[in-house]
This record gives structure tokens, sequence and C-alpha cells, in this order.
């Protein structure tokens, strides 16, 4: 299994760039290779809230992977913890 945590770029479907942290691991069960993780964005709005596809990550070093977001987390008043699924190569 390879890991990444560490800053991370959500790019939304429009081309809005959201920082934040991601937390991420490739999942290789039963010859399934795929990757997922999750992403808790530095500020938070109804265009992050209601993302769902059509999203790329991108890490450092402009390495970037397509995901999807299957499901949102309430942390705090202020923030959110969104797990996703990639599709593709993992980007780390």
């Amino acid at each position: 299994m390879t890991t990444y945590s560490g800053p991370a770029r959500l790019i939304l479907a429009g081309g809005t760039q959201v920082s934040g942290m991601a937390s991420l691991s490739t999942n290789q069960r039963g010859g399934i290779n795929g990757w997922s993780g999750t992403f808790r964005p530095d500020q938070i709005n109804a265009e992050i809230r209601d993302a769902s596809d059509g999203l790329y990550l991108e890490l450092p070093y402009d390495q970037i992977g397509a995901v999807a977001v299957t499901g949102v987390r309430k942390l705090l008043a202020t923030q959110i913890l969104m797990s996703l699924t990639g599709s593709g190569p993992a980007p780390f």
C-alpha cells in the first residue's frame, strides 16, 4: 500500500481551486487497483459542499488525479472532511 498525507488542491468542475490537506492511500484488494482518501479544505462554501463529479486533486510537483466525492462529514462549525475515490493511476 502506498500513502500520501499533506497539502493538496481540489480543482472543482468550474475550475475553482481549493487548498487543503489530503490523506490518501492505494487499495489493492482482490486484484482491484484504486485509490481513495480524505480531503479537508481550508475554507468551505456551497460550491465546495455540493462538489461531487468532474473533480481533480492536485498534489505538490504537479501530480494530478481525477476524483469523485463519496461523502462529506462536518468536523467543526467551520470545517468539513470530504471522502474521495480516485480513478486512474494514483498521483502519489
